[in-house]
């Protein structure tokens, strides 16, 4: 009897697949799984900046004006308005209602209004679509940051990012195609930018914002590069040789193409973050050299710089685990988003400013959102609950018609009403920006063709944003 390697019999199970890269992938080792690959239909967009704001933004307080829940606010709500509303540490029933300690403006010519905590982004409002009917089903960090990035409340699933890259590949092959940059540990911990069950080859890259962007990058000091590309000459032989009886490995797969990717980063990763080419203008713009504007300043720039170099997917997060935190929001929300907003606003609008003038905005969607937001009603004196029933997001770029708001929530901000927008919605979105159908990106897993969106994804607001 002939023996019938796995890889085999994938290639023919893979017949019937709907993924648009299983084809590539199945061609053997020496295939580059994260070579361009042809989408579903033409795209509007190449790339993606996914800025997540990690911990959990109010809503009430930010994109969503109430002027209901200020007029009430002190009184408590009604049981048939609580009804189905939980949190891990107010009572909805008994909390009382708190109005928005900010004012909202008009912005632009569009007039949508927008809290006075963005007083540069309310320069961009006609350049942005403004989702305020998205919810989710999490209420806990962990879970609500898997769903919105995974599709699925549990670990072990793929992102968006690694199934972006595992449908379309990348333009650079000097660079990672999908990058990662955080302002510390976070509080779903890295399968929240991990590949899953997809092959290891297509998870996130975390960048640093300065320095040597990728640790222990660099060559060691007194390795010459050709001593270098000897050894590792010898270590993919090596490899390819133990893959040869071992198809079925997707981490050796991957350890086999980032051998060669780190190689040629040394030479390019470097350079792509190098900000000290950039002008004063370009810097001051971002917010660069200013207490707290630098650090998210350097990473949206370098976001920019990436794009231009052709990397796919950049998700860039805001705020960590330990302190420095949206989510400081349970115990003090003025002080917690004064200064989380104030850490974001010029480096995002400066970002925006800085796509359009290079001509790279038509060809990249720029995403704002967060796991979930914050309720309308008090916690304790000065905070505001985790709140996944209503919380807003918003997108720009390739292509979407600014100026404009979909979706609504209540009075008081409680649920989305108009057309709820889920993070599956969302995902579809970004995918089909980038040219791709999300039923038909699939991937074999556990006996079933596996998405990202699962038997979701998509309302009647996709085609008010991708046309």
């Amino acid at each position: 009897m002939n023996h019938v390697s796995r890889r085999q019999l994938l290639s023919q199970a893979g017949k019937g697949f709907g993924s648009v890269a299983l084809a590539s992938l199945l061609q053997g080792a020496t295939t580059n799984p994260l070579a361009p690959k042809t989408p579903h239909a033409t795209p509007k967009a190449k790339a993606v900046i996914y800025l997540f704001m990690h911990g959990g933004v109010s809503h009430v307080d930010t994109f969503d004006p109430k002027p209901e829940l200020n007029k009430r606010s002190g009184q408590t709500i009604s049981a048939e308005m609580a009804k189905g509303l939980k949190t891990n540490r107010i009572d909805f029933s008994k909390a009382p209602m708190r109005g928005s300690p900010w004012k909202f403006n008009r912005c632009g010519q569009s007039g949508i209004e927008i809290s006075e905590l963005y007083p540069h982004l309310a320069t961009k409002m006609d350049e942005i679509t403004l989702l305020r009917s998205c919810y989710g089903e999490a209420f806990d960090h962990a879970p609500a940051l898997y769903l919105r990035n995974t599709g699925s409340q549990f670990p072990g699933n793929p992102c968006l990012g690694s199934w972006v890259t595992y449908g379309l590949g990348t333009e650079s092959q000097n660079l990672p195609a999908f990058v990662v940059m955080s302002d510390g540990a976070t509080k779903s911990g890295p399968q929240a930018y991990g590949s899953g069950f997809l092959p290891a080859v297509y998870q996130g890259t975390v960048f640093r914002g300065s320095g040597h962007p990728v640790l222990n990058l660099a060559t060691p000091q007194g390795v010459t590069p050709k001593a270098q590309r000897n050894t590792l000459d010898f270590l993919n032989e090596i490899d390819r040789r133990h893959f040869a009886s071992r198809e079925e490995d997707s981490e050796l797969e991957a350890r086999i193409a980032s051998y060669e990717l780190a190689y040629r980063m040394q030479s390019s990763a470097p350079e792509a973050v190098e900000l000290i080419k950039e002008s004063d203008a370009t810097k001051k713009l971002y917010g660069i050299g200013e207490p707290l504007t630098d650090d998210f300043g350097k990473k949206c720039l370098l976001a920019r710089r990436l794009v231009e170099r052709g990397v796919r997917f950049i998700q860039l997060y805001s705020g960590t685990n330990i302190g420095d935190d949206w989510d400081d929001a349970h115990t003090d929300l003025m002080t917690s988003h004064t200064k989380m907003c104030k850490k974001t606003d010029q480096p995002i609008t400066g970002l925006l400013t800085d796509l359009k003038a290079r001509g790279l905005l038509d060809s990249t969607v720029v995403v704002w959102s967060s796991e979930f937001g914050r309720t309308p009603l008090a916690e304790g004196a000065k905070g505001r609950d985790h709140h996944p029933y209503s919380f807003c997001s918003w997108m720009a770029g390739a292509g979407i018609r600014g100026g404009q708001v979909l979706g609504s929530s209540d009075d008081f901000g409680l649920r989305a009403m108009e057309s709820p927008f889920s993070g599956h919605d969302l995902n579809a979105t970004i995918l089909r920006l980038l040219g791709m159908d999300h039923t038909k990106l699939t991937y074999q897993y556990q006996s079933r063709e596996q998405r990202l969106t699962d038997v979701h994804g998509e309302n009647e607001f996709t085609s008010k944003l991708v046309g």
